[in-house]
């Protein structure tokens, strides 16, 4: 699973996902991409559901790069804790993700089998997505 090395902090305020991505929303490496549609929260365990998915309908073929990495902690207060104490430990980490971003990107295989490769990355995804062709 995908997580950080080392952070500043250990835990961060949620903050709120305003507007549309202006960063990371173009196709660089590969012919064919997955693009979010809406904004969203992606942990790394779908992150990596999704990689699994495309990895295994390209049997090796072609490369895939990911886009996005889970640099957010989210803390979770243990269950029937009473009011106050503080903020929970962090549980698992996210990816903030806005509309327009660009989540995985793959090369080196057939239109047809990069459409299911990517189809079957964006069932694991919470979000609407769509399928790019770079251009």
């Amino acid at each position: 699973m995908l997580s950080p090395k080392r952070t500043r902090f250990r835990k961060q305020h949620r903050g709120r996902m305003k507007g549309m991505s202006c960063r990371g929303n173009r196709i660089s490496f590969g012919r064919y991409a997955l693009q979010a549609l809406e904004p969203a929260w992606i942990t790394s365990r779908q992150i990596e559901a999704g990689r699994r998915a495309m990895g295994r309908n390209a049997r090796r073929g072609g490369k895939v790069w990911i886009r996005i990495f889970p640099d957010k902690p989210v803390t979770v207060r243990s269950a029937e804790t009473r009011m106050g104490s503080g903020k929970g430990s962090p549980e698992y980490w996210v990816a903030v993700v806005k509309a327009g971003r660009i989540l995985y990107e793959i090369s080196g295989v057939a239109e047809k089998v990069a459409r299911k490769a990517i189809s079957l990355a964006a069932s694991k995804m919470p979000i609407r997505t769509q399928f790019l062709i770079s251009g």
